[in-house]
């Protein structure tokens, strides 16, 4: 009972990061678990990447996709927790995955971010570096990362 008090007092705020890969459901399934578990509310955050510049498409109906991919991506996972019970509150940004993860986080104080360890940016890791090692570098709340 003593470490169910703790979780509770330390995680009221979950914060999951969606992109409709594998790595991040598997992240959402461990976040439902724990905000069910420890009474946490959870928040569901897909980040619409705009650093990516596309020659061969045009830039406005590329980022109305990403929209659109990221509504029903959150929608799901709202639908879901729901279902199961779990305070949920969907976001939807724009921008640098990482920075606008890491801003939402300080601004609304997280207590806990959830995180795949590889998302659908896996193709620009060797560029720019993974959105959940610079999360896990930088953030000033707890991180796991779920495989």
């Amino acid at each position: 009972i003593f470490l169910e008090e703790i979780m509770a007092r330390h995680y009221p705020k979950i914060l999951v990061c969606l992109d409709g890969s594998n790595n991040a459901k598997s992240a959402f399934s461990h976040a439902c678990d724990l905000a069910r578990n420890y009474d946490s509310t959870l928040y569901l955050m897909h980040v619409v990447d705009k650093s990516i510049g596309l020659d061969f498409f045009d830039r406005s109906d590329y980022l109305k996709l990403l929209r659109e991919h990221g509504k029903k991506v959150l929608e799901k996972a709202q639908n879901i927790a729901r279902h199961n019970g779990i305070k949920s509150k969907s976001i939807l940004k724009e921008g640098n995955v990482s920075k606008e993860i890491l801003r939402f986080a300080k601004n609304e104080q997280i207590n806990l971010i959830i995180v795949g360890s590889k998302g659908f940016g896996v193709t620009l890791r060797f560029l720019l570096g993974s959105v959940s090692n610079k999360i896990t570098n930088q953030a000033s709340c707890p991180v796991l990362i779920i495989k």
